[in-house]
């Protein structure tokens, strides 16, 4: 318990909302209890909160742009859940990539979990809708993994007969061979940043008065 003339002891305290889902952050927020939160990426539900994300619809954009500057001409992707903000901004950056190139996109859409398992199964997927494929950009490294050894299991060399784009630049798009082309996102950068805007949410700014949106930046490895 504590005194009504002072403060609460949450009010001194704030939260940081990290892989939030769709419909999942109203009640989240509730149970905060009247905390300041910080959403790390962009919600999809209609929230007025504060939010640290990076530009993914940018970077997808970005790396379908670069498959098309090397003459790739039928890029897939492997897309990750349609609840998650971050999959779906790469999505549109995927779609909006491919309809300024006038790149039709029908069966060149598939979807995983982000996990690695779930990367193959849809680039085998792709590959029997799509034989034709010469590119992909996965939603995340540990997909364009698995999509990495969907192909050698097809025979198709990598780049030579289709290329693969991940993102997040995680420690694995370095470790696999090819080495891993990927979108990536500042991650030293984004969790300052959070940290950032949290202090200043608990030293009293109104929520939902910002939303911070960080650059991201191609990494061209091997793979494409």
């Amino acid at each position: 318990a504590h005194s009504e003339s002072g403060p609460s002891p949450l009010r001194r305290l704030g939260v940081l909302l990290l892989g939030a889902r769709r419909h999942h952050v109203a009640p989240l927020v509730q149970a905060a209890a009247g905390a300041p939160v910080v959403l790390a990426g962009r919600p999809l539900d209609d929230v007025a909160l504060p939010y640290v994300d990076v530009d993914n619809l940018g970077g997808a954009q970005a790396a379908v742009r670069h498959l098309l500057a090397s003459g790739r001409r039928r890029i897939g992707t492997i897309a990750g859940p349609a609840d998650m903000g971050a999959a779906v901004d790469r999505l549109a950056g995927y779609r909006l990539a491919a309809r300024e190139a006038g790149m039709g996109v029908n069966g060149l859409v598939c979807q995983g979990d982000l996990g690695r398992l779930s990367g193959e199964r849809a680039m085998r997927a792709l590959l029997e809708r799509r034989p034709d494929v010469d590119a992909v950009l996965a939603a995340s490294d540990q997909m364009a993994v698995g999509a990495l050894s969907a192909l050698r299991r097809a025979g198709r060399r990598v780049p030579d007969d289709v290329a693969v784009v991940g993102f997040d630049d995680a420690p694995v798009a370095r470790q696999v061979r090819p080495r891993l082309t990927t979108v990536q996102r500042p991650a030293e950068d984004l969790g300052a940043r959070l940290a950032r805007e949290l202090r200043a949410c608990t030293g009293g700014r109104p929520a939902g008065e910002r939303a911070v949106v960080l650059r991201t930046k191609l990494i061209i490895r091997e793979s494409a």
